[in-house]
């Protein structure tokens, strides 16, 4: 394909959601505008992850309000009449983001390969991107750098993040120790871990003298949810759930040594401000969605978990299958992830080290 595509002057990406879906596309647009420094990027986005990402460097950012229904549809034809983009990067497989590709004029529209095109994606598309054996989504995403022939690298990010977001962030976290973050609530309530885990956890992290942040958004879910594991623990917890703007998170996340979450975003997003993650997974192959750079901090039932489903071996199950239960999560063990919690500082902070046998 790299070779049927010469080098674009524009470039429209359709990516709306998720924000850990977003994480992974940034690393994919920085290394385009590293290797083609004047292509013009436009990203279709949605609402909440735009504002996430608002001032990322050379890129105009076009607003998507799925909540708007057909109107956004319109909004979205009317703020791109007249334009055309050489390359449009279709990187979203739901019928909606289909739907929205229609409202994008570009010569040449990329997308999946076949195998993983589901919604009829590639209805929408007459490029794809070449086919992959059990790719990570970011390296998924990569694969659209590559169709117009980019030798990507390593990912790495540069976020944007204003001096004031770090100032409050500072301000919020005026201690000398360590700061560790719990992020323990996924979108979905079955991908928690449970609340005397997270307690537990956030106790073994205060008697290893790290101060402890839990921090979420502001549904009733997640704040019953920290006052409950709050309530179990004997830390000093300072709570920041429902506190916070995606700026001032990623601000917090970026001060912090550490962070524990299940499969949500705020995992991505700390990856991408260079701070170790470890992940909580049962439902979804963290090789395929857990945070890049960090598998080997992952603490993961769900190998075992997909096996017993299916009654097949991992290998001969589709790539992303996902697992089904309310109670999977409960799979995972706290001496699991104080194991990890060990490994980690010993991999990164040698020197806090010295406690090993909490």
């Amino acid at each position: 394909m790299a070779s049927q595509i010469t080098v674009p002057k524009n470039l429209c990406i359709l990516r709306l959601s998720a924000i850990g879906d977003v994480c992974h596309a940034v690393a994919m647009v920085q290394q385009m505008q590293q290797q083609w420094p004047h292509l013009k990027i436009t990203w279709v986005i949605g609402k909440v992850e735009a504002a996430l990402l608002s001032g990322l460097t050379d890129v105009e950012f076009i607003i998507f309000d799925k909540k708007a229904g057909i109107k956004s549809y319109r909004d979205l034809w009317q703020q791109l009449r007249g334009r055309k983009f050489d390359v449009l990067f279709h990187m979203q497989v739901a019928l909606r983001a289909s739907f929205a590709s229609l409202c994008i004029p570009a010569k040449i529209k990329i997308g999946f390969d076949r195998a993983r095109a589901k919604e009829g994606q590639w209805l929408f598309t007459n490029k794809k991107v070449a086919p992959q054996q059990h790719p990570h989504v970011l390296d998924g995403f990569m694969a659209f750098a590559h169709s117009l022939g980019i030798e990507t690298e390593k990912p790495s990010w540069q976020m944007p993040i204003s001096d004031q977001a770090l100032l409050w962030a500072s301000e919020q976290l005026l201690t000398a120790q360590p700061i560790a973050v719990i992020s323990p609530a996924a979108s979905k309530a079955e991908r928690n871990w449970h609340n005397e885990g997270y307690a537990e956890i956030a106790d073994h992290l205060s008697e290893r003298g790290f101060c402890v942040i839990i921090c979420g958004g502001p549904t009733t879910m997640e704040k019953l949810l920290a006052e409950s594991i709050i309530q179990l623990s004997n830390a000093k917890i300072i709570n920041l759930v429902g506190k916070t703007s995606l700026k001032q998170l990623l601000s917090i996340l970026k001060l912090a040594h550490l962070v524990i979450a299940p499969d949500t975003g705020p995992a991505h997003m700390a990856v991408t401000v260079g701070t170790p993650v470890i992940g909580l997974y049962a439902h979804s192959n963290p090789h395929r969605t857990g945070p890049y750079n960090c598998q080997h901090y992952v603490v993961s039932c769900y190998k075992q978990v997909i096996e017993q489903q299916f009654h097949k071996p991992l290998i001969k199950l589709p790539w992303g299958i996902r697992a089904k239960g309310s109670n999977l999560m409960n799979g995972i063990t706290i001496s699991q992830v104080k194991d990890k919690v060990r490994q980690l500082i010993a991999d990164n902070y040698p020197e806090l080290r010295g406690i090993d046998d909490l």
